[in-house]
């Protein structure tokens, strides 16, 4: 019997330890107010090049008011603000699995946990499922952004940690997620 109590003790603590961990976070002020973009990103190419207006302008056809927009083609993700207007916007590592285009929304959120690649990771923003395989966005504690492994089936849309720290502040559950081709 004090086996068992020390279980449900240990339980309760940890449930305790992570709604904390949660209210600090949201007790932070609003990624649209104060996300920047990544330090030493300017969503430029490789060889330094700075993305044009129309590389980094929000998709046409991407839904109204507060949401996540993330656009396959491009890998780069949008957060909008309620008034419609990207907050902040960045690239990403796409996951070997892909959504469909379509209206999602956030379903579950891990701060902490190891992705699907057995990378640890953080932020994690689900908001699909395809074929078994749950998707979401993630960044890697290392702050690897891996090119997709074809081999193997993964979900983890990778994003730089300071833009993932931006979507988990921006996206908590419910929140619209809007794929685009």
């Amino acid at each position: 019997m004090a086996g068992l109590t020390v279980a449900a003790l240990a339980v309760i603590g940890f449930f305790a330890y992570q709604a904390s961990a949660a209210q600090d976070r949201a007790e932070r002020p609003s990624a649209a107010k104060t996300a920047k973009p990544s330090p030493g990103d300017d969503g430029g190419d490789a060889k330094g090049h700075a993305p044009s207006q129309k590389e980094t302008a929000l998709p046409p056809r991407s839904g109204e008011g507060l949401r996540v927009v993330y656009a396959l083609e491009r890998q780069r993700v949008w957060l909008v603000g309620k008034d419609g207007k990207a907050a902040r916007t960045f690239e990403v590592a796409p996951s070997s699995v892909s959504p469909q285009p379509g209206t999602y929304e956030v379903t579950s959120r891990s701060s902490h946990v190891k992705g699907s690649d057995g990378v640890p990771v953080e932020n994690v923003v689900r908001f699909a499922s395809v074929g078994g395989v749950t998707i979401g966005f993630s960044a890697a504690l290392d702050g690897s952004t891996p090119d997709p492994d074809t081999s193997r089936k993964t979900g983890g849309i990778r994003e730089k940690r300071a833009d993932g720290e931006a979507l988990w502040l921006h996206a908590p559950i419910g929140t619209r997620v809007v794929v685009v081709s």
